[in-house]
This record gives structure tokens, sequence and C-alpha cells, in this order.
């Protein structure tokens, strides 16, 4: 996910973001025209943001689209930019066919640090840019390359996380064809390393930790890092079994560790060592890891400073020893919150806007932040902001072409289940609507459960959003009972109820937009991919009279195969299904897409990686089989090589738009029957034009 390639145009604004953009005017449409997905395969976004300690300079990285049919097929190209902070145009510092990672300044700001497969290297390396501008120079290299790190205070040490090497022995047996994998036990555990920078000499060396190390921050203050260890590499443990800790940096011996016990996210030292923060869940039943706590350096119990909120944290840094400042879901919206460290009243810092923050970062004093940022009118860019300042300040425009782009109107919506509960969405127009006029219908259905749309930017290869507003549709992104955003409570409503009232939900929403007079009723589609994917498989079988179209992404068809293939089965029975398969063979039959294959005539084109180990591809081949024996309806199914649990590649992510799209124009606005013609023409139309 992340034509010859081109620098991005960028331009400094520093007046604050205008509101979400109304319908645009007739005067307007004439002279713009609405996105395409290949307009979508080119978006560009701000990935991170990184302030320097001194806040005189940020760093952000930018995740550049490679071009389809042009270059070699890959991920996004990953680009270093700097901005000073109080004026200046952002300059890249590191470009080209690139994929820059794991940014962080210098403790003394006078150079960028980041992890980079360059030169002659054989894996990532560490390397520092200087801030003025220059030659990146190899701080650290590893046989096994170098991962997340962090600096000691003093500039001149790093812990970073690098996977064992193989023995001399294995590595011989491989080259002989001895290359059988033990599923689940050959596993390679990472490790904490310590290294010195630009000493080529020095071998780094390791901490003794047994467990897998997933972070590690150094203490500003002292000598001991604090790390999050699970007991084995697997999927399912990080999800479930992360414990943290404090050990000492010089022999990895723990010192301290936290009463947690739960999903685990970020964690950072308060500025004077003393405290901890991290994200987590409130117990081990919580499917998302948004409360925010705070403990002592000595361990034992923390302080959930989130406790009974009917809010999430998305993201945090420490603004002092005593003060934290946090990016907040609340709904469909964000906020950024001053939050005392020892459970005071919260302060507002911005409310609610048209932005939808993802990140924050903070200099050194705590009086200076960088966060990355949507909206309905544009993907992430970087935003700055200084204390006093009342409202964050865009910085960059890496999309300047979207400019001469007329985006269809969007608007966050709120409506009632059929037992009133109230729930939330997000809403695109299509692009030409007029009063009166109903019009076809995409609903997206969001992964995880443990997921929520926001009133941002809606589009990208898998999610319909403006490209399908520009060609008719309205999109709708509902945030149904079990979704994140809204606190513990509101998330585990749907816990060992699957496709019970959670998919209710989505036949309640499309009954409030047609109520409206929006939407055709008998011109309705489903998308998703995940357990969005399940949601359009049950939409497109069990209530398939509801639905015209589906296109389901790396879905679930069969709940009883699923649990037996998956590679987060403890997660799956933790903080979803609540109960083992074997407890009640029928009910997870009950609720599978498979058992009501035969009562379906919805048209259903099926996607998935080859390579998925979440969703195993067999349960999209299970449902495909199904359904084409059993005739009902017209049923595809596409799988893509190299690709797991959603696509990466730039060839399967616009292959993926350009059939998702053809699908439900198909179906919903033409003339339906048989299916559209499996080949594609890849090549851009306007491109075509302009040649």
């Amino acid at each position: 996910m992340k034509i010859a390639r081109k620098l991005p145009l960028l331009v400094l604004l520093l007046a604050p973001l205008a509101p979400a953009a109304a319908t645009p005017r007739a005067s307007e449409l004439s002279a713009k025209t609405g996105l395409t997905s290949f307009d979508g395969a080119r978006i560009r976004n701000v990935s991170g943001a990184f302030v320097a300690p001194d806040a005189k300079h940020v760093a952000y990285t930018l995740s550049v689209p490679r071009a389809p049919m042009v270059d070699d097929d890959g991920g996004n190209w990953s680009e270093l930019w700097i901005v000073a902070r109080e004026g200046g145009e952002p300059r890249v510092y590191v470009a080209g066919k690139t994929e820059v990672a794991n940014v962080a300044w210098l403790p003394d700001s006078s150079g960028v640090a980041f992890t980079q497969k360059r030169g002659d290297d054989k894996a990532s390396s560490l390397w520092v840019i200087p801030a003025a501008g220059g030659e990146a120079r190899k701080a650290v290299g590893w046989s096994a390359g170098v991962g997340a790190f962090s600096f000691a205070s003093d500039g001149k040490r790093v812990a970073f996380l690098a996977t064992e090497p193989d023995p001399d022995a294995r590595k011989k047996a491989k080259e002989k064809g001895f290359a059988q994998e033990i599923y689940e036990e050959d596993a390679k555990f990472q490790r904490v390393f310590v290294a010195t920078l630009f000493d080529e000499n020095a071998k780094p060396r390791a901490l003794a930790i047994e467990s897998h190390v997933h972070q590690v921050r150094w203490n500003p203050a002292n000598e001991t890092l604090l790390v999050s260890t699970a007991p084995t590499p697997l999927v399912d443990d990080q999800y479930m079994a992360q414990t943290v800790k404090v050990v000492d940096a010089a022999s990895g011996k723990e010192l301290a560790r936290f009463e947690h016990a739960g999903k685990l996210g970020e964690l950072a030292w308060s500025p004077d060592g003393k405290r901890v923060a991290f994200l987590g869940g409130a117990d081990l039943h919580d499917p998302n890891d948004a409360r925010l706590f705070v403990g002592s350096a000595a361990g034992g119990k923390v302080l959930d400073l989130t406790a009974e909120k009917a809010l999430d944290v998305d993201a945090f840094a420490w603004q002092s020893a005593d003060q934290l400042m946090a990016v907040v879901s609340q709904g469909v919206q964000t906020t950024i919150e001053k939050i005392p460290a020892d459970g005071g009243a919260w302060k507002h810092i911005v409310g609610r806007t048209a932005l939808v923050f993802t990140s924050i970062a903070l200099s050194e004093d705590g009086q200076h932040g960088a966060f990355v940022a949507s909206s309905p009118d544009h993907p992430n860019e970087l935003f700055t902001m200084s204390h006093g300042d009342t409202q964050p300040a865009r910085r960059t425009r890496s999309n300047a072409w979207l400019d001469d782009v007329a985006l269809a109107k969007q608007e966050a919506i709120t409506w009632k289940a059929r037992d009133g509960t109230e729930l939330q969405g997000v809403l695109l127009h299509p692009l030409d609507a007029v009063q009166g006029q109903r019009y076809p219908l995409i609903v997206y259905v969001h992964g995880g459960p443990e997921a929520h749309e926001q009133n941002g930017w809606q589009t990208a290869y898998a999610k319909p959003g403006q490209v399908a507003a520009a060609r008719g549709f309205a999109v709708f992104h509902p945030n149904y009972r079990g979704s994140t955003g809204r606190g513990v409570a509101f998330s585990e409503l749907s816990q060992g109820d699957p496709a019970g009232k959670e998919f209710d939900d989505l036949v309640d929403a499309v009954d409030h937009l047609v109520a409206t007079g929006l939407v055709d009723a008998k011109k309705v589609g489903v998308t998703g991919g995940s357990y969005g994917g399940y949601a359009t498989a049950w939409c497109s079988t069990r209530f398939s009279e509801r639905f015209a179209a589906g296109v389901m992404f790396v879905g679930i068809s069969d709940k009883v195969s699923k649990l037996g293939t998956t590679d987060i089965p403890n997660e799956e029975f933790l903080v979803h299904a609540r109960h083992r398969v074997w407890e009640d063979w029928n009910f997870f039959l009950d609720r599978s897409p498979i058992k009501y294959a035969g009562q379906s005539k919805t048209p259903l084109l099926i996607l998935h990686g080859k390579d998925d180990p979440r969703v195993n591809p067999g349960q999209s081949r299970e449902l495909y089989r199904h359904l084409k024996l059993h005739g009902g309806a017209p049923v595809r199914l596409v799988l893509y090589p190299g690709e797991g649990h959603g696509n990466r590649k730039c060839a399967a992510k616009l292959d993926y738009a350009l059939r998702m799209h053809q699908w439900f124009e198909h179906y919903l606005q033409g003339a339906g029957g048989p299916m559209p013609a499996w080949e594609l023409d890849y090549a851009d139309p306007e491109a075509k034009k302009e040649g």
C-alpha cells in the first residue's frame, strides 16, 4: 500500500484548513472531473511526522506509489523530507526508488536517522543524514538487518531490534534443499541489540532477553530500556500476550514489569524517565489497544487515564514530566487533548474540526507539535502547531493535482438500529446528485470489527470513495456495533454474536438511507475486506434479497474452518467469539455464509491474496465453489499471488480497484446478467488522450 516518477509539488500553507468542501457548484463541475481509479493509484500520503528535539525542523515520510505498467511491481516507495518549523518549503532528503523506515532525530537534533537497505547492503542498516543536508552515513550495520531503534541520551549508542540470524549449519542445510518449514515452531525470535554509532569495528551486542521483543525505548535519564515482549514470535502472542518490562541496558536483566493484560500499543518514557505510558486494552477481552495507561518506572500497577470514557486514544506523546498530549477518536471525528499523568481533568487543545488526526509528535520542550491528518478534501498531510496557536497549520500539499478534481459532498450521519442503538457513519453523495433523484448505493464495511470509519479522506484501492461518487454512486461507511472510536463498552457489543446484530445494523443503515430519498433500494451493493469481507459474504447470501451486488475481499465464509486455519485463534476467541468452536459446532455453522449459499441471488466478486495467513484463501475458494455449484447468481474468484491479508503491490491494488468498480457499474448501473469480461485494460485512458 504503500509515468516517470516526479518529485511532488509541495507548497507551504500557514493558514488553518478550511471546513470540508460542500458539493461543487455547476460552474466548477464544468471545469473539473471526478476522481478515477488511475488517479487513486497515484495518490501520495504523508505517513509519519517527527519533530526535532530543538523544534527547528520537522521530518516526515512520504509514501509514493509506484506507477503500474511503468515501475517494477512492488509496494510504495517511502521518501524522507524535512521542513523548517517556522517557514520555508519542504526539502526532499532521501528520494527515488527507496524505502525509508523507522525515522528518528538524533538527541542533539543534528541529524535524522532512519533504516534503509541501500548501496551494497544485504539487509537494512541504520543511516544518519545531517539536518543541514548532505550525504547520509551508515551508523550501524548488522547481518540480520536493523529494525526499530531508540537512542541513548548521549547520542552515541543505540538499542535496536533484529531477528536472530540462522546458524551456519541451518544455512548450509537450506542451500542443499532442506528448506522445510516447521509450522509455528521455527519462527525466528526478535532480540534487542546495543551498538555504538559510526563504529564499524564494534559488533552489536545482544541482550539476554529470552522473549520475542516487539518494542524498545531507551530511558532518557539512565541506563534502562523499556521493552514489550511476547512468549513467541507468533502473531497471536503479539496481539494477546505482550508484557511491558524495564530491563537493564547492559545485560537485559529484568528490573520491573507492569500489570496489564490484553492488547498493547505504543510505549513511551516520560521526559524525566520516572514514568511510563502506553496504549493497551482495558482487559483481556477489549478488542482495541486504545486505553492510555501511566505507571511508575518501578513497575507494578498502572493508572488508566481513559477509564469509563466513551472514546479511544489513537496516539500520544509526553509534553512534560506530568502531562501528555493525545489524538483522541470520538465517533467519526478526532480531537487533540492535554491529559494530566495523575488522572486530572482533560483540556481540549483542538476540538472537532474538518481534520482527522492520526499521529502526534512533540519537541523536547513540549511546545511544538507535528501531526499527520486528512480531511474529506485531501489524504494525509503534515500539520504543525505551537503553543499559543489556535489551530494546526497545513505544511504540505502532496497531491496538488487534486485541486483540479471535483470532489463529492461528504458528511457524518447517525441512524438508529432496530433495537434503538444509535449508530454513526460517513456518507459520500454522488458527485452530481440531483435533489429528489435516487441513486445506487455501495456499503463499504470496515474490517476488524475493531476499527472505525472517520470523516476524513475515504478513498483507497479497496475503498470506493470518491471514485465511485464520481461515477454516480452514493457510498456509505457504517460504524456498526463492535466498531471502535466510542470506548470499550461499544466495541464489545458484538462479542459472542458474529453476524448477528452487528450485520443487522448494515441493513438498518440501508433502510435509513432509502428513507431519506437518496438511495434506490433495488440497487444496493456491499463490499469490504477481512471482517468486512465476512459482512459482504453474509449480505450476499443470508441477506441476498437486500443486496444486488457484492465484492468480497479476504473475507470469511466458513466460521468453522476459519477458526482452524487462522494465525490468530486466541485473539479470535478472546475478543470476538468468546467460546470455542467445539463447544457449539452448529452455532458457528449457522453464522457461516456458506450455509446460505443455496439462497444467494447476489452477483459476487471474490478476491483474495494467495498467501494470506489471517484468513486462509480457502475461505474464498469454499464460498466460490458452493455458489458456482448452486448457480443462483454469477460468481468470480480472483487470487493474487504473493499478496497476504490485503494487497501491497501496485499492480494488485490497481487490478483490485478496476475490478471492483467494473463489477458495481455492471450490476448496479448497467444491464447486469452475465459477468463482465475478466480481462482488463491497465492503461490509463487519460494518459492515452495525452499521448
